[in-house]
């Protein structure tokens, strides 16, 4: 498929024990971009394969040229921290990832980039509407899908698709972490808004060849990063408002038990060897503990944002910064204020 926009693009490609995969892989890429336009490269990232993967990605590269450039890490980091490598060293304006088990097809590439550029977006995600995998995936991923879109806001069918094309200047922006990349959309809209964000219906095939990296060990691990990501998207300037939820929560909770046994007591009851006395003990502590945790955390943001001049906030990165260049508008010689425009003089007075 041709595309009638383009822009210099760069394909990252992670790959862990796949070298019966990187010499298709490479074919189909080249067969998918012989219309493009504009110029590509390709990167294949070696997550420190105990395979040939390595040497298949270097007689990759003596066989179709220089643009596609090997990326050896030099143990096994994981697929978001070979993603992250691709992404730093990638050049071009539009990056592009997905998977080196031939699952996702290349074949989407143009015209994912093609609504990317066309619709001035940040983000297009790959669907895979028909997926081509048995329910041991299909159904934990289905949940997590569900939980993501209800926790993080982005409403986007399929987000564990490594088939996504950025543009570079944003996704260079974020930081990938930890099992992160399939997070990626809620990552981005800490960087700009979710209506720049879109998906598009991609192409799964089965897998032919080498053994699959995925487990349900991983559903626990999704679980445990989604509220990684809920935090960072909503507090990570403002730390002591999640905290301070929980301790006064915890306190209220605390707080009504010990009421309630006051109460208790003055009619004469016997409270001692009461449970709810030392649950609501605990609560008030909990209570206790939080507040001051997210004090504590208020201040270590603080020096974070103010130590290193981070920004609490983000602008497009092709904003206009008007008035870099553009003068002040000054008052007329003899008019304080520029009376005669109803302008505001230099010292705030209104004319």
């Amino acid at each position: 498929m041709t595309t009638q926009l383009a822009a210099p693009l760069s394909i990252v490609v992670p790959m862990f024990n796949e070298q019966e995969n990187v010499s298709p892989l490479v074919e189909r890429v080249h067969d998918a971009l012989a219309d493009y336009t504009g110029a590509w490269e390709l990167l294949l990232v070696d997550d420190g394969s105990s395979d040939a993967t390595v040497a298949r990605i270097r007689e990759a590269r003596e066989a179709f040229g220089s643009h596609v450039r090997p990326i050896p890490l030099t143990r096994n980091f994981g697929q978001t921290a070979a993603m992250q490598a691709g992404i730093d060293l990638a050049r071009g304006e539009v990056i592009v990832t997905m998977d080196g088990d031939l699952q996702n097809d290349p074949i989407d590439i143009p015209r994912l980039v093609d609504r990317l550029l066309r619709e001035d977006l940040d983000l297009v995600a790959g669907w895979r509407r028909d997926r081509k995998d048995n329910w041991l995936r299909k159904v934990p991923s289905w949940l997590a899908n569900r939980l993501i879109r209800r926790l993080t806001g982005v409403n986007l069918h399929d987000y564990g698709c490594s088939m996504k094309v950025f543009r570079a200047e944003v996704i260079k922006g974020v930081r990938l972490y930890g099992e992160m990349h399939r997070f990626i959309p809620a990552w981005l809209a800490t960087q700009t808004a979710p209506s720049r964000i879109a998906e598009e219906v991609v192409t799964h095939h089965p897998r032919t060849a080498g053994t699959s990296k995925y487990g349900l060990s991983r559903t626990f691990r999704v679980i445990i990063d989604l509220i990684s990501v809920y935090f960072f998207m909503r507090f990570s300037a403002r730390p002591a408002h999640f905290f301070g939820l929980l301790g006064t929560g915890f306190g209220l909770l605390g707080g009504l038990g010990m009421f309630y046994l006051l109460i208790e007591k003055i009619l004469g009851h016997d409270i001692g060897d009461r449970p709810l006395l030392l649950v609501s003990i605990l609560f008030i502590l909990i209570g206790v503990q939080m507040l001051t945790t997210g004090v504590l955390s208020e201040m270590l943001s603080r020096t974070y944002y103010e130590s290193r001049d981070v920004r609490t906030y983000h602008l497009p990165a092709r904003f206009d910064l008007a008035g870099e260049n553009d003068a002040f508008r000054m008052p007329s010689a003899g008019k304080r204020g520029n009376e005669a425009d109803g302008g505001v003089s230099a010292h705030g007075d209104r004319a």
